[in-house]
């Protein structure tokens, strides 16, 4: 079987570039596991004294969500929709189709610490009339692993390190060029059982804006309302019984993808928005959740780095979601 040779030398690069980007933050990982790991057996007495055992995970567009009990599988899908509507000082509309899939799972490590293990896929469909000639679609995927330990000798807070080697293109191109080394570091301070604390940063290199913070707290004052206000996806949520929860939800995109444009490649183009809706969530048993969501789409672009090759702003516009976890 012959392999084309700009493909083995892609391959070659992309590896090259995620060992030198990372090699160092791995140490660091491994270094802080293992310094934890004593402190995470003598913090199981506090937590039991204190009746605080948090199970932290990440999910699909969101930093940090609590589970109630330890399911180490999870498939979390949505595809979101958003008519066409037209550009601010030009004719012509756009139209888009998100659909993203992460499949996780989580270890206990030494049968003590939390580490995840995912597998994530983004898909953005483009219909475009207007004038700046844009891709048909754009994608992404990435694999990520993050682990939550105890932070050293500090009571009650917790770390999170988390590391995703991610590729951006048009067409599903897993080389050097598309490769970012995603990296996300967070303290997690939980004083009780209502409330907790993040503060932290994600780190997205050869981003236009590498670094972003990550700051907010995660509220539940009793069994039934929950208010999640942590980026990129905060929430506030109501328990109506046992299945069916309301919920008031926004979220934002801020995404670099290299993309083919005429002759040229490897042309950076970032694509921009921010949402908010409302919907219903209904959890047909432990394992199966499904959501629906309706609200507006605002703040939205499509641009080249180089204005000279072309912006779109997509007027405002409503947007449906159809979200569906599926954990055993």
């Amino acid at each position: 079987m012959k392999v084309d040779i700009s493909i083995k030398e892609a391959l070659k690069e992309a590896i090259k570039r995620l060992v030198k980007d990372s090699l160092n933050i791995l140490l660091i990982f491994v270094f802080a596991l293992f310094v934890n790991l004593d402190n995470s057996f003598a913090q199981d007495k506090v937590q039991a004294e204190s009746g605080v055992s948090p199970e932290y995970r990440q999910e699909l567009g969101k930093t940090i969500v609590v589970k109630e009990e330890y399911l180490p599988h999870e498939l979390d899908t949505y595809v979101r929709y958003v008519g066409s509507r037209g550009s601010r000082g030009q004719s012509g509309k756009v139209g888009i189709i998100d659909s993203a899939a992460e499949y996780s799972y989580e270890i206990k490590a030494f049968d003590k610490l939390p580490v995840q293990f995912g597998v994530a896929t983004r898909y953005i469909g483009i219909n475009n009339t207007t004038v700046v000639e844009l891709p048909a679609h754009l994608t992404s995927a990435g694999f990520g692993m993050e682990v939550t330990l105890p932070f050293f000798d500090v009571d009650k807070t917790y770390l999170n390190i988390g590391l995703a080697p991610s590729f951006f293109s048009d067409n599903w191109n897993f080389n050097s060029s598309t490769f970012s080394l995603l990296q996300r570091y967070f303290l997690i301070y939980q004083p009780d059982e209502k409330w907790i604390f993040v503060c932290g940063v994600d780190y997205s290199p050869r981003f236009r804006d590498p670094v972003s913070p990550i700051l907010g707290f995660i509220y539940k004052p009793n069994e039934r309302l929950a208010f999640n206000i942590i980026p990129d996806s905060p929430e506030i949520s109501y328990l109506l019984d046992d299945k069916l929860t309301v919920f008031i939800q926004g979220g934002s995109t801020s995404n670099e993808y290299r993309v083919k444009k005429d002759d040229l490649k490897n042309v950076v183009l970032n694509y921009d928005e921010m949402h908010l809706g409302a919907g219903l969530r209904y959890k047909w048993n432990k394992y199966v959740t499904g959501s629906f969501t309706a609200g507006g789409m605002f703040n939205r672009s499509i641009q080249y780095r180089d204005d000279s090759l072309g912006k779109v702003t997509i007027d405002n516009g409503p947007f449906v979601e159809f979200r569906l976890v599926m954990a055993i």
